[in-house]
């Protein structure tokens, strides 16, 4: 019997307005399990992001 392939997840790209979003989010000083459920993203893949632009994000700022 073969193998079945592994799914690959589909990775959903972040539009002007989600970076904006998170961009507030840091001002706010939203947690960011609070601004995971309510963008319905990983806590990881937002803190990826808030690095890769160079914003603060979570508790150590």
């Amino acid at each position: 019997m073969a193998k079945a392939k592994k799914k690959t997840p589909a990775r959903k790209p972040y539009t002007p307005a989600d970076i904006k979003s998170l961009k507030q989010h840091s001002k706010a000083k939203t947690p960011v399990s609070k601004i995971a459920k309510l963008m319905k993203r990983s806590e990881g893949s937002l803190r990826q992001k808030a690095l890769v632009l160079g914003i603060g994000l979570g508790h150590q700022r």
